[in-house]
C-alpha cells in the first residue's frame, strides 16, 4: 500500500473539501470503501449523509447514482427492466440505477421488504439477476445506505439478514458551531460539491482493494478479534451475537483502516476504534435489556472491557 498513501492523502483531503470537521467519519467510510465493503449511514436528515458518498464518489472518479426508497418503489426500479423493441422484435434489458459504482439508497427503511431485498443479491455477489440472465456490476461496487433512526412511522426494518451485508454503520452527527459557520460561508453561493474533481480512477480503487489484503495482521491481534466477536455470542444482554462474517467484516476493516491511517500493519487500537461501527448493527438485544435501556453500544463497551487487549506493540510490524 505505500505506493497509494498519497491518493489516499488526496482522496481524504478532497472529501474533506465538502464534509467539514468529520475526520473520523470520513476515515471510516473510506476505510469500508477500501475495503470494499458498503455502509449504511444512520443519522437524522440534513447532516450530509448522502453528499460524503456523493464526495467520495467524485473523488475516486466512479460512476454514482441515488435511489429515493419510498413505499412505492419496485424491484424494477432498483434493478431494471425487459422492455419489448418492435423493431428488434425481441426484449432488450434496460438497465436500472443499481448499475453503478457507487449507489445511495435513501432512506432505505421505507422500501418494502421485497425492493429492500433486490439489493442483497448486488451487496453479496456484485451481480443481479433479472429474467434468467446474469448481469456483473462494474466494480468497484458499493452500496450506501441510509436511513434516519427517529421517525419510524411507515417504514420497514430492514432484516437481520440484509444489516449482516453492510461492512460498517455509521452516524455522521451534527457538525461543531465553528464548522457550521464555515459551512454557511462555503455554500452562499454556490456548493463546493460542484467543484469537486476526481483524485483518481476506478481502476486505482481496484487495485488499492486488492492491495489492502496484504495488510499485516499479527496473529494476536486476529485473536483478539476472535474473542471479541466470540464473547458478544455468550453475552446476557444479547439474543444474537456476531457471526464469523462479523469476524471477516472486522478483519478487513481493520486492514482498510491501517491503510487509511498510513500503516502496513494493523494494531490493537485499530480493532478498538471499529468494534462499534462493524458490530453493533450485527447484535439483537434480548426484550429485558431493551426494556432496561441497554443499547448494543454499551454491551460491546462493556466487552471491550472484559477481553484483554493483547500486549506487545513491537511485534505488531511484519517480520
Amino acid at each position: 500500500m505505500a505506493g497509494f498513501r498519497q491518493v489516499i492523502k488526496d482522496l481524504i483531503s478532497n472529501v474533506e473539501r465538502v464534509i467539514l470537521d468529520k475526520p473520523q467519519v470520513v476515515q471510516r467510510a473510506l476505510a469500508a470503501y477500501l475495503a470494499g465493503g458498503h455502509v449504511l449511514l444512520e443519522d437524522v436528515p440534513g447532516v450530509a449523509k448522502t453528499m460524503l458518498v456523493r464526495a467520495l464518489a467524485v473523488s475516486s472518479g466512479c460512476t454514482f447514482n441515488r435511489i429515493q426508497c419510498t413505499p412505492d418503489l419496485l424491484p424494477t426500479d432498483i434493478i431494471g427492466v425487459s422492455i419489448y423493441n418492435q423493431q428488434r422484435q425481441d426484449f432488450e434489458f434496460r438497465k436500472g440505477p443499481i448499475f453503478s459504482q457507487v449507489l445511495v439508497a435513501d432512506e432505505i427503511n421505507r422500501a418494502t421488504p421485497r425492493t429492500q431485498s433486490a439489493l442483497l443479491e448486488a451487496m453479496a455477489e456484485g451481480q443481479v439477476s433479472a429474467d434468467g440472465h446474469t448481469y456483473k456490476l462494474a466494480p468497484p461496487f458499493s452500496v450506501f445506505a441510509t436511513q434516519n433512526p427517529v421517525e419510524h412511522e411507515g417504514t420497514f426494518p430492514l432484516p437481520e439478514a440484509q444489516l449482516d451485508r453492510f461492512m460498517m454503520r455509521l452516524s455522521v452527527g451534527y457538525p461543531s458551531i465553528m464548522a457550521e459557520l464555515s459551512i454557511l460561508e462555503k455554500t452562499r453561493l454556490a456548493h463546493p460539491i460542484d467543484e469537486l474533481k476526481p483524485v483518481t480512477d476506478p481502476l486505482t480503487i481496484q487495485r488499492m482493494q486488492r492491495s489492502i489484503r496484504d495488510i499485516f495482521i499479527h496473529e494476536k491481534v486476529r485473536d483478539y478479534i476472535v474473542r471479541l466477536v466470540h464473547r458478544t455470542r455468550d453475552s446476557t444482554h444479547l439474543t444474537l451475537g456476531g457471526s464469523p462474517r462479523a469476524s471477516m467484516m472486522l478483519f478487513r476493516a481493520a486492514q482498510a483502516y491501517a491503510a487509511v491511517l498510513g500503516r502496513s500493519y494493523v494494531i490493537p487500537d485499530d480493532i478498538k476504534t471499529l468494534v462499534t461501527p462493524v458490530l453493533q448493527h450485527r447484535l439483537i438485544l434480548n426484550p429485558e435489556s431493551r426494556l432496561r435501556r441497554v443499547t448494543t453500544e454499551s454491551v460491546l463497551a462493556d466487552i471491550m472491557k472484559e477481553v484483554a487487549v493483547p500486549a506487545g506493540v513491537a511485534s505488531w510490524k511484519q517480520g
